[in-house]
């Protein structure tokens, strides 16, 4: 191979490897935008490269306790739509997107999977009405730098009662205690019933886990 060859891969590769470790470095809502604006045309190589197991892990164990796979679903943060396609592969059949990059969201129509996407800043006020979605997944959503641990009861609070959410929290934000301490305050006040806790493979290529979690509006 000629030096320049070597050098353009070179290059590549470190380019994919800061977008991975960046995305752990976000604090703003336009930062995080720009990032994944950028990120949006290798995303699904690298994320696949890694071994991205969380999506899978979530559809299953949702269709598992789900009592309607017909019933709509929100797919939060959906990015280029491999949260969706896991979806898809599990049962489910009525899923709308939302995702705060619209490179991301032009990458998700594509996989043919979704309803209805559209562009949302989810630090603002959800744009649909309690009840209108049975089936919540904020998966790899919830996370330092990106959403704060006062997501999850927003979120559940967005769920009529009967209704289903599945996320994640990966290790990085696993390590600050309020995201759970959220979700336990819920529990404790009996709004919800924790139906699936389980940590296991994020990322493998990298080492990293996650915690998914299938909550039940009481």
């Amino acid at each position: 191979m000629a030096k320049d060859e070597h050098k353009a891969k070179d290059h590549n590769a470190a380019k994919k490897e800061a977008f991975l470790d960046g995305a752990y470095r976000i604090n703003t809502t336009d930062d995080a935008r720009a990032f994944y604006d950028a990120w949006a045309n290798s995303y699904d190589d690298e994320i696949t490269t890694n071994g991205y197991l969380t999506p899978l892990r979530c559809a299953r164990a949702l269709a598992q306790a789900a009592d309607d796979l017909t019933r709509p679903m929100l797919d939060i943060g959906c990015g280029t739509g491999i949260s969706g396609l896991a979806m898809v592969e599990a049962g489910f059949t009525t899923i709308d997107g939302s995702d705060l990059s619209e490179e991301m969201l032009d990458k998700a129509k594509t996989k043919g999977v979704y309803r209805n996407l559209w562009q949302a800043d989810l630090k603002q006020p959800f744009p649909f009405a309690t009840g209108t979605y049975h089936y919540l997944a904020a998966i790899g959503v919830i996370a330092t730098g990106h959403m704060p641990p006062e997501t999850i009861p927003r979120l559940v609070n967005l769920l009529d009662q009967g209704g289903f959410m599945v996320f994640s929290l990966n290790d990085h934000t696993l390590e600050n205690p309020d995201f759970e301490a959220n979700l336990h305050t819920l529990v404790d006040n009996k709004t919800i019933t924790i139906l699936f806790e389980e940590y296991g493979d994020h990322l493998p290529g990298i080492g990293l886990k996650s915690k998914i979690f299938i909550l039940k509006r009481n």
